[in-house]
């Protein structure tokens, strides 16, 4: 076998496997599965929501699906372990499970959507979509889609940052299809709007008191200083109302002589 052919082999038989967990573990919120090989055997780990779900009453589920992958899928010795996921309602495939099945016991389809949005905004999600096909209304197949917060919709960030899963669930009007794209929080996107600070004013500071400066203090000693009143204008204006009159007075003596 070639190496092509090895390799798109096992990327298939992971993907099987993934599908089949997902099937068979819906109620558990099953996340995904991590398969890493040793010289021992095959160590498989099983991320879920509710990992006791997955264990089963004395181990009994974890035994079953131990001889399954060994049987179905030809993984040698197979080691399960089950890990529990920090914040389920940030993981897209347990939203779209939770969507699909509040859609199979007869829920209305925009209540699961809004329910779900809910859910991933109360866990500090940026923004999260939900988009809902089939036939939801009429006899003719469509979509809605329902979103909130901030999500990117092109370029990097999305392939690096956003996660997205789709859930298949067959009911009586057919086949309805759920996709769902979650933005984790904290997270930089360039094109994102940050609101600044106001800029502090500049001031000289002596000891812990500020001191403003000069030009500071001048500015505020005129604009609090009140207008003078027309008395102290005529009081002003007296003594160079005294100096023309004696000026007056020596033109007119010059000109007499």
């Amino acid at each position: 076998m070639s190496v092509t052919k090895y390799f798109v082999k096992d990327a298939s038989r992971r993907l099987e496997i993934d599908e089949h967990l997902a099937k068979e573990l819906k109620r558990a919120g099953y996340s995904h599965v991590e398969l890493t090989k040793s010289p021992v055997g095959t160590r498989v780990v099983i991320y879920a929501a509710k990992p006791g779900m997955v264990i089963g009453r004395r181990g009994q589920s974890i035994k079953d699906l131990t001889k399954l992958l060994e049987q179905k899928f030809n993984i040698e010795n197979p080691q399960l372990s089950v890990a529990t996921i920090d914040v389920p309602e940030l993981d897209p495939k347990v939203i779209a499970a939770q969507v699909a099945m509040a859609l199979q016991r007869g829920v209305h389809f925009r209540r699961a959507a809004y329910w779900g949005i809910q859910r991933v905004l109360e866990s500090g999600a940026s923004g999260v979509e939900i988009v809902i096909r089939g036939k939801l209304t009429t006899e003719r197949s469509r979509y809605e889609k329902f979103k909130a917060g901030y999500l990117p919709r092109v370029g990097e960030p999305v392939l690096k940052y956003v996660k997205e899963a789709v859930q298949d669930i067959q009911l009586k009007q057919g086949l309805f299809g759920i996709k769902v794209r979650i933005l984790p929080p904290n997270i930089d996107v360039f094109d994102h709007p940050v609101i600044k600070a106001e800029i502090p004013q500049i001031a000289a500071a002596i000891g812990d008191k500020p001191v403003a400066t000069e030009t500071a203090v001048a500015a505020s000693e005129t604009a609090t200083s009140e207008p003078p009143s027309i008395e102290e204008k005529a009081e002003d204006a007296a003594p160079i109302v005294i100096e023309a009159k004696e000026k007056q007075e020596e033109v007119a003596s010059t000109q007499e002589t």
